[in-house]
């Protein structure tokens, strides 16, 4: 539970909107529309199927009197109007819009009575002329926004003018997350959630409102509605939303790139507005967040939010959820401000994903285009760990409980099944554009029907399709496919698809997807789609004797992930398995339709709003705790008199001590023997020449060159290549952890794609060890080039060579090509277990001290294993020391005042006291060691 603190729900636009009590203004008359689905007339006789009969047949395309019965008129809306509806009241949740809500454009007013939008024009198709555009954009004088005189108004403006004085209500709006709201609705029922506040916009232009009322409008929701708004000009919406996001992102996450002129230029132009509003809608957290407050942003409409607040709120506990897919590389890099949205998202502690396909495909572009280490749970960067992890987005099946066992729902069952009696209903509700596959859908559905004619008088497919006005190419293709199928399969009686370009009222859509036989979702690439969960929640049979009814759904949608091959998985590009699947769900046995619905029915409980509130939360909550432990913590400074202390009341002591960064400066292999300096080798000896001590040096070094470096320390314990070869403490012979077998088919595999990049990036070098290979760029020629290329293998690495358990990882100027399944980390609890074998069988005393200290990235698994050591008291004195500025999970540091988020350096300090040795950060080990022989 989070009883005392307060979650900052951040999406594009409030649960909320504003209903003015006005006129409604004379329309221009529009031309008349394209012939629907059910309009009579004889189609072009060059439009021909792509679907012949089978058999060879030739149907008649002529239109039946009983295939134009008016089924628009059937399921014309039989809500209450939004103007005479009542003002909705806080926390209904009852009201809240469909789980995958069609939404009306922005500004299109089009359910309640709202103001114009005063948007710009849109940005000119010619990319010449976007610096004149950007200047007007940055330079625009406040008075433009502005209402302009009476005197020169025109009839629009006259009309916009009545809003200043209009009586208002605050309304339930029709484009907000209906999968959010239900999720966070489902939280306050189940009192894990005390105190909310919604930030973001009214979706709906503002530019015509008063300053004063909208404060008035703004104390308002936020008071009795726990909503803060965000007010932004309605051209920096308009050029926000409805271009860069809708035009751009939206296309590019569901893989349809923008490749049309318009859209490249619209890609220039209004990501100045996408960054604009971003920035408001921090700003707007930032004036709300107090300490203690949890911030969870949205989706890809404020993917540079994250960012944003975490520089002005550094301690702040920020999540970030992306509801729709995530493409791959490949696609994601076709954007020009790739680096940029990537960044932005990772200012937030945790980023959530629908399935493990679209987190994969997040780690592997941060990997690739920004050149950090990407780990099966997050992303490494510089100053701290961003956790990414999976969780799909469910239902509140308990809203669904009071409007289905309302009159109207009831009303609405009979009078379908009345209407429909005897046929076998199959039931979709797309939206009309290029991502939801409904072209693909009807394309299949005519094939089934031509495939199988005896099916063609017992079936009936209503497909609800909401329409956009850039998709009018869309919609004529569609309309075509639509008449087709209707003119060749259509009888007197009977009317086998039934196409509705409107949505359909919230009644109207619980009792289809109740009496249906079957859903049938064909979408080419989306997030999760909520309406198959509904629909399997209300095929319990409950109301109607339908039930256990089948799900045909696409491989490409998340939902896909969480049922786990109960229903029918199609491929929508496949027309025949497609018809192939209608023709199985039609046919499935009562017994094979309730096993199947059972399991799906299981997956949908489990997987609920309110689950997936909970986890995500919980999961916040314990990354958070961990990053703040580490970053806002200062990691203490050694004390070295504590430390003498236990060294000296010892009795047996265990050093584990890493080599480059650490006892010695880096140095490139030729020059390896001038990076260890005398007094190195002299500590050393001086530690072993007690019989207490047994000392270990860690180094990514093959074996063959840490003997050539410690020849003259004889007795030494030696861990080479990070872990893969082993030298144990007083002996003179290597152990190889590594399966040279292993070792030798992977490399041979990896070499080849080393040698790719090699050859494409100049100044490069590859440099093979026994069980590693390193690709060095640091001395490339071009060192932005090279840095991509090095982003491009390693991606082409993990994902080529997965299976083989190695992985490659980016470090500074190079990639490190190594075995997953060994490390420093392996190599340490090897000496710790032979230490204790030791104790058993010779009767040796156990280790009651141990130090470790080392600076790298890879040296941190050990510290966190030492650290366990420590806290189950199998070690008494346990010391883990870090010589590096950056975040640490060692207990101690030599560098003064080092936090995972504002390190620096003060080695300096020691220089004085230890002259003549080389490197400022070597003299922080030294500093130890001779403390401990002073």
């Amino acid at each position: 539970m989070y009883p005392t603190r307060k979650h900052l729900f951040v999406y594009s636009f409030l649960p909320y909107t504003i209903h003015f009590a006005v006129p409604t203004p004379a329309r221009r008359h529009s031309p008349a529309p394209r012939p629907s689905s059910s309009a009579t007339g004889k189609r072009k006789g060059n439009s021909v199927s792509l679907f012949n009969s089978y058999g060879g047949q030739e149907h008649t395309q002529t239109t039946s009197p009983a295939a134009t019965a008016d089924h628009e008129e059937f399921f014309s809306q039989s809500r209450t109007s939004a103007a005479s509806s009542s003002p909705a009241q806080p926390q209904d949740s009852h009201s809240s819009p469909l789980s995958d809500p069609h939404s009306p454009e922005w500004g299109s007013g089009r359910n309640f009575n709202q103001p114009r939008s005063r948007a710009l024009s849109p940005p000119p198709a010619s990319i010449l002329k976007h610096a004149k555009c950007q200047g007007r954009l940055t330079h625009r004088p406040k008075a433009e926004s502005k209402r302009p005189k009476t005197s020169t108004q025109s009839p629009d403006r006259s009309y916009d003018s009545v809003f200043t004085s209009a009586p208002w209500t605050v309304e339930q709006a029709d484009q907000s997350n209906g999968g959010l709201q239900k999720a966070v609705s489902a939280a306050c029922k189940a009192g894990t959630l005390k105190e909310k506040t919604w930030v973001g916009t009214l979706g709906m232009p503002v530019d015509v409102l008063e300053d004063a009322q909208k404060s008035v409008i703004d104390d308002k929701l936020t008071n009795e509605f726990e909503c803060s708004t965000v007010f932004v000009e309605d051209s920096d919406f308009n050029g926000h939303y409805s271009h860069y996001c809708k035009t751009i992102l939206w296309p590019v996450f569901h893989y349809q790139i923008p490749d049309n002129p318009k859209s490249k230029a619209y890609e220039d132009h209004s990501w100045i507005y996408y960054v604009k509003i971003n920035q408001a809608f921090a700003d707007k957290i930032v004036k709300n967040w107090k300490r203690g407050d949890i911030i969870w942003i949205h989706d890809y409409h404020l993917l540079l939010v994250p960012s944003m607040v975490r520089k002005r709120l550094p301690d702040a506990q920020i999540g970030f959820f992306l509801h729709v897919a995530f493409p791959s590389s490949e696609v994601f890099r076709c954007l020009a401000v790739r680096k940029e949205l990537l960044e932005g998202m990772l200012g937030a502690n945790l980023i959530g994903f629908q399935t493990q396909e679209y987190c994969r495909h997040f780690l592997q572009t941060c990997s690739r285009l920004l050149c950090v280490e990407a780990t099966n749970f997050g992303v490494q960067l510089d100053d701290r760990f961003v956790n990414v992890s999976t969780f799909p987005i469910g239902i509140d099946p308990t809203s669904l409980n009071v409007p289905r066992d309302g009159e109207a729902v009831a009303q609405w069952l009979r009078v379908i099944q009345d209407r429909y009696r005897g046929k076998h209903l199959i039931v979709a509700r797309d939206k009309l554009d290029h991502v939801r596959g409904v072209r693909q859908k009807l394309l299949a559905y005519e094939l089934f029907l031509n495939k199988y004619p005896e099916w063609s008088e017992r079936v009936v497919l209503i497909q609800v399709a909401t329409s956009t006005p850039e998709q009018a190419e869309l919609d004529a293709t569609v309309s075509d496919i639509v008449t087709r199928i209707n003119s060749t399969h259509s009888t007197l009686a009977h009317q086998p698809l039934v196409f509705l370009k409107q949505d359909i009222s919230f009644e109207q859509y619980l009792a289809l997807i109740t009496v249906a036989d079957a859903l049938m979702i064909t979408s080419l690439r989306e997030g999760m789609n909520l309406t198959s969960h509904e629909f399997l929640y209300c095929q319990d049979g409950k109301y109607t004797e339908n039930k256990h009814g089948s799900l045909i759904l696409s491989e490409f949608t998340g939902s896909a992930s969480v049922f786990k091959g109960h229903e029918l998985s199609v491929n929508p590009w496949d027309y025949r398995k497609c018809a192939e699947a209608i023709k199985a769900a039609l046919e499935m046995g009562a017994e094979e339709r309730e096993k199947r619905w059972l399991k799906l029915n299981e997956a949908v409980m489990h997987h609920t709003a309110a689950h997936w509130f909970a986890t995500f939360m919980d999961h916040l909550e314990k990354v958070w705790t961990e990053h703040a432990l580490r970053d806002t913590i200062p990691v203490p400074r050694l004390s070295v008199n504590k430390l003498r202390e236990q060294y000296q009341k010892t009795n047996r002591r265990l050093f584990i001590l890493d080599y480059e960064g650490t006892l010695a400066s880096y140095g490139s292999p030729t020059s390896i023997i001038l990076t260890s300096p005398e007094r190195t080798l002299a500590v050393l000896n001086d530690l072993l020449y007690d019989e207490k001590n047994m000392v270990y040096v860690m180094s990514g070094r093959k074996p063959e060159e840490l003997d050539r470096l410690f020849g003259r320390v004889p007795g030494l314990g030696l861990i080479a290549e990070n872990g893969c070869f082993l030298k144990e403490f007083g002996t003179n012979d290597w152990t190889e952890l590594a399966d040279k077998k292993e070792m030798s088919t992977w490399k041979r595999s990896v070499i080849g794609i080393l040698e790719y990049y090699r050859e494409r990036t100049e100044g490069s070098w590859i440099e093979e060890r026994h069980c590693s290979l390193m690709f060095n760029y640091a001395k490339a020629e071009d060192h932005n080039v090279a840095a991509r290329q090095a982003g491009d293998c390693t991606n082409h690495i993990n994902d080529a060579c997965e299976s083989q358990r190695i992985h490659a990882v980016p470090i500074e100027g190079a990639i490190l090509v190594e075995p997953i399944d060994l490390s420093k980390e392996t190599a340490a609890r090897q000496i710790f277990n032979r230490i204790k074998e030791n104790v058993e069988q010779q009767g040796e005393k156990m280790p009651e001290f141990l130090l470790v200290a080392g600076d790298a990235r890879e040296d941190e698994i050990v510290f966190r294993w030492a650290n366990k050591l420590g806290e189950d008291k199998t070690i008494r004195n346990v010391t883990t020391v870090s010589v590096s500025s950056r975040n640490t999970e060692a207990s101690a540091t030599l560098t003064q005042g080092v936090t995972g988020k504002y390190p620096f350096r003060s080695a300096e300090a020691y220089v004085a006291l230890l002259k003549g040795v080389v490197g400022s950060i070597t003299c922080c080990t030294y500093a130890v060691l001779s403390l401990l022989y002073p």
